[in-house]
């Protein structure tokens, strides 16, 4: 019996991702000059930041007028009155607000930091937002990679969140097409025989953090082939992923 293992490939060769740009096709063109050979059931974890700017998620800074709100909360947060403007505009609930940071509920379901919305990796005065739908996002993307490479794939939007309880960052799912989210062990015996109780793991956040040790934040490295997992196909959806109000022990 082989012994389980899975690989993680970064994949270089994507050039700067503009609004309108064609993000499958030059993913495919990057594929193609590298020496990769797509295999049935390979997945390809794609970072939000590319994504968000082929879908023309980018705000210009000036162009954002600031309300009141926004300029007296900028003031606490010593943040830009149009920055904070434009994360109030992503942000369903404020979940906390203290020490010059805005932990918050985006319109998706997701808790992070200032509604996903981040200046990095853009140009100067400009920000980016999260994709409106994400799922759907990978969807395109795994539609137009099947056809491209004629096999079964499947696709992981990914983003960096922090983690309440413990430092550092990780990069989590927050979009997912063509594998579930969450594989699900409850009721499965353990290895003295008893079931399962509440052991649900969530794979596409796994897969989603562990790629980002070969795509790092500085290598220009925003795509990941990750080969070899024996994963449940179907239709899937990140949504899976957020945990609900009534079940929130922590809200």
């Amino acid at each position: 019996m082989p012994l389980p293992e899975i690989r993680i490939i970064g994949i270089p060769g994507l050039p700067e991702i503009l609004s309108g740009s064609n993000l499958a096709d030059l993913i495919c063109q990057a594929i193609h000059a590298s020496p990769l050979e797509v295999q049935d059931k390979d997945i390809l974890v794609v970072t939000q930041k590319v994504v968000s700017k082929a879908e023309g998620r980018v705000v210009l800074l000036d162009s954002i007028q600031p309300s009141p709100l926004a300029h007296l909360w900028a003031q606490e947060l010593n943040k830009e009155p149009s920055l904070l403007e434009i994360i109030l505009r992503q942000t369903r609930r404020i979940v906390r607000m203290d020490q010059g940071r805005l932990i918050v509920e985006t319109q998706h379901g997701f808790i992070c930091a200032n509604a996903g919305v981040d200046t990095s990796n853009v140009a100067p005065g400009m920000v980016t937002l999260l994709p409106e739908d994400p799922d759907g996002s990978a969807q395109r993307l795994r539609t137009y990679l099947q056809e491209s490479f004629d096999c079964n794939l499947a696709v992981i939007i990914s983003d960096t969140f922090g983690r309440p309880w413990r430092n550092g960052l990780v990069n989590v799912a927050i979009g997912t097409a063509g594998l579930m989210p969450l594989m699900d062990y409850r009721g499965e015996p353990d290895s003295a025989g008893r079931p399962l109780e509440a052991t649900a793991m969530a794979w596409a956040d796994e897969l989603a953090a562990a790629a980002e040790l070969v795509m790092g934040k500085t290598l220009n490295l925003p795509i990941a082939l990750v080969r070899g997992l024996n994963y449940s196909t179907g239709q899937s959806s990140a949504d899976l992923l957020i945990r609900g109000a009534n079940e929130d022990l922590f809200r």
